[in-house]
This record gives C-alpha cells, structure tokens and sequence, in this order.
C-alpha cells in the first residue's frame, strides 16, 4: 500500500470547530516555516467559516490573510473548504460570481478547492468543479456522510462514480456528524477503490467518540488521505490528532513518514494560544465532550449544545429529549437531507418549533419552505406529501438547477460597491457578505492616523 497522506487542519477546522474561527493571522503566520517542512500532503488554511470570521470578528481582510500564508509555504499544498453553488456565504450566486471567486482563490495561492453541496445534489457544484478545473486548481469532490433508509453503502458508492465522471482529482468522504462506523468506512471504501481510481480522502470528527477507531479501519481498507489536527486544536468537536497518528504509523508500510520533532514544535507553539481562548472563554469545554448521542440523532456536536442553550433561554430544557427525538422525523419528512450546514439549522429549528408549539409545522421558517420549494436543489428522497402540502399549500417546487434561475451579477456587484472596491477580491466579499464588508472596505479605506506624536511629549516630560 502506499504511504498515508495527512491534511492538517488547524489553520481551518480545527481551529473553526473549537474557538468558533478565531484564530489571528498573526497567530499564524509565525508557525508556518516549521509546518511546511513536517510532510504534509496539505494545510487546510482557507474557507468554511474562516472567511466570514475576518471581516466580521477580527478585523482582517481574508484575502491578505492567504497571501501572507502562501508567501510562507513554499512545499506543501494549500486546500481550502467550499459550499458549491453557496461559495462560503448563504445563498445562491451567479455562475459568474462562482467563477470568479474560484479563480482569484487560486490566483492568490489556495491549490485544493474542497467542494461539497448539503444535499449532495452535484448540480449545484457542478460550475466550481469547472472553475477549478480551468484555473488550474485541484479540485476535490465530497459526499456529505449520513444514513438513512436511502443513504445506503451503495448509494454512495454511486456517488463516488458520479464525482469521478465530473473529472474530479479526488474524493472527499465528508463526516461532518462523526457518525461513519469504523466497519462501514471498510466496506465504503473498499468498494468506492474497486469501481473508481482516483485517491479517496476521509473527513471525520471526533464528537461520538469513535473518529480514531474510524481512521484505522479506513486505513487498513486504503484509504490515500485522512485530516487530522495538530494536538491543541484536535478532539472535541474537531479532528483526531495528527501526532497519535504520525507515531503509532511510524515504521509501518503506510508510514506518513511525517516529522515527528517538528510537530512537537508545531504543538508547543499553539498551546498557549489555545490556553488564552480557554481562558477567554472562546473555549466552551462543552466543545470538548464526546456525545455518543450523535450517532443515534446524527447531530453534530455543536448543534446539540446549540439546540440545549436555545431550549434553555425558552425555560424548555426538559424538552431536549423530545426535540432530539423529532429530529429524525423532520428529517424523514423531509426527504433525509444530510445535516450539514445550512440544513443541520434549519431542520434543528423546525424540530425545536414542532415541539415547542405542540403542532407540528404550525409554525414553518421561511428556509423551510424555500428547501421545500427545491430553492435549495433536489432533497435525496421524495418528501412526505402531507406535510409538503401543508408547508407549501398549493405552490409548486422548482425542479431544475436553482442557480438557472440567478442572472449574471458581478458587474451589478461591482457598481453597487463602487470606489469602496479597489480590486475584483474587495468585489467578492461585498458579494458574500454585504453589510459587514461595506463597513470593513469603508474603515479599510480611511487613513489610519497613529497618535504618536503626543505619546512622545509624554515621554520626554
């Protein structure tokens, strides 16, 4: 067998899944030299919440936060996480604005564009997969893990087909629940390495508590890569650790052959930026605890802490149970979509109505009826016809693309954010997020005057 490959995720995931994207560029930046000289396959630094995270908490520009990355990493591949049709806002866009974002990510250093959609409904990623074929990028394809009556061993294996027949470079099996039991990861990926050629990489958490037993299955079926994290950013709702992993290999014929003294470094140096968040209180400890429930509600971790605050600020924690308990019923009403995001809100939500109201659907959110509707692209399973006719009445769903229905509109983008756009990137981020991208282009625009001058008579008085 070949060596096992690792993506380290700390600079993204790890970091997203425990101090809610917090990490400072500059807390990066200075650990970089060291992490691209362990022999890693990748660092996952760019996309899901890490985007939305800059402009809106730290202050930064997340487009000068990859430049930076990539000035430093000169060995190792630089991978990025992308919603499909959705990029990394929360919607639709153009197939024009999906191009562009795509090629100016590229452009500014990411080499691997992980794509998933919710609904594992290829339509709806079909024009990044193009995209990041024509600029040059990597381009891997997920299938969002789940089980249902439908989401079978071979349901995904027909999945796997379909990515490689979109001339994807890899797989991505997306365990965003940590619900892949170690046994059926074997038989997946045995059976994905017999009908499709290209590497297939694993995805998991470690919120049930089985994320490693799951990695050592997959790995004696063969899997190419697995994601992993750096010590202080890994268990809890976040990977399993990248140095268990590196040494337990050692010497074995899938041997990562990773440095082991350098990610002791590696690990020394964010330990006490993970003990400033802790202290912070960035660091919910729930984050940390192992939730054997998920595999029974396939909730991902941090939704079930979600779902408990929100039915504690609602006098309502004696409901949990039964909300956890409707989960699944919503789900199957719904056509068994995956709960990723934005599906796992949306579905927790009209849990948490249904219960709280004692009616079920008396109250429908508006996301609701839009995936009803088929705005969000097609559900996995036919939905249950009486509760579509009572969310919908007698409105009829959509059944083609929904971004067929989205006119060209990065130049209307464009227009609207004017001067306070100094390049196609600024452009971008106004696209993804309006409001707080107006606000930071406009503080980004204005001269920052140091108040030095008076610091300086203070001193010399």
């Amino acid at each position: 067998m070949k060596r096992l490959k690792i993506t380290e995720t700390a600079l993204r995931d790890g970091h997203q899944s425990l101090i809610a994207t917090r990490l400072k560029t500059d807390e990066i930046l200075p650990i970089l030299e060291k992490m691209d000289c362990v022999g890693y396959h990748s660092l996952e630094v760019w996309g899901g919440a890490t985007f939305d995270a800059c402009i809106r908490f730290l202050d930064e520009d997340p487009w000068e936060r990859l430049r930076e990355i990539r000035k430093r990493v000169k060995n190792t591949k630089l991978q990025m996480l992308l919603r499909g049709q959705n990029l990394l806002g929360y919607r639709h866009y153009g197939d024009d604005v999906v191009e562009k974002f795509v090629e100016k990510s590229i452009e500014n250093g990411i080499d691997i564009i992980r794509i998933f959609d919710a609904l594992n409904d290829y339509r709806n990623i079909k024009t990044a997969v193009d995209a990041t074929k024509k600029y040059g990028g990597h381009c891997q394809v997920c299938m969002a893990y789940t089980t249902s009556e439908i989401h079978t061993v071979d349901y995904y294996v027909e999945k796997a087909k379909e990515i490689e027949a979109m001339k994807a470079d890899s797989i991505c099996i997306k365990d965003m629940a940590g619900i892949l039991l170690p046994e059926v990861a074997y038989e997946l990926i045995t059976k994905i390495k017999k009908v499709t050629s290209i590497p297939i990489e694993l995805h998991t958490h470690c919120t049930s508590g089985i994320a490693s037993m799951l990695y050592m299955k997959a790995i004696e079926a063969g899997v190419d890569i697995i994601d992993t994290g750096i010590s202080p950013f890994s268990g809890g709702t976040a990977q399993p650790c990248t140095e268990v992993f590196a040494e337990i290999y050692k010497g074995h014929e899938r041997d990562p052959k990773l440095n082991l003294d350098l990610l002791s470094e590696i690990a020394d140096y964010f330990k006490p930026i993970k003990e400033k968040y802790r202290a912070e209180g960035l660091l919910n400890p729930k984050v940390m605890d192992v939730e054997p429930k998920t595999i029974k509600y396939q909730v991902p971790g941090g939704m079930l802490s979600n779902l408990l605050s929100q039915l504690e600020g609602q006098g309502a924690a004696d409901k949990y149970e039964a909300v956890l308990n409707e989960i699944p019923r919503v789900r199957k009403d719904l056509g068994f979509p995956p709960l990723v995001t934005p599906l796992s809100q949306m579905v927790g939500t009209q849990a948490v109505f249904n219960i709280l109201t004692g009616s079920r659907y008396k109250v429908v959110p508006k996301e609701i009826k839009d995936y009803v509707l088929g705005m969000y692209g097609q559900a996995p399973a036919e939905l249950n016809e009486e509760i579509k006719k009572l969310i919908v009445k007698d409105e009829q769903p959509i059944t083609h693309r929904p971004a067929d229905d989205i006119e060209p509109e990065f130049e209307k983008l464009t227009m609207e954010i004017g001067d306070l756009a100094k390049s196609e990137e600024d452009v971008l981020m106004y696209a993804l997020f309006p409001e707080i991208a107006r606000k930071f282009l406009e503080k980004k625009g204005k001269p920052q005057v140091e108040e030095i001058e008076e610091y300086h008579i203070n001193i010399i008085v």
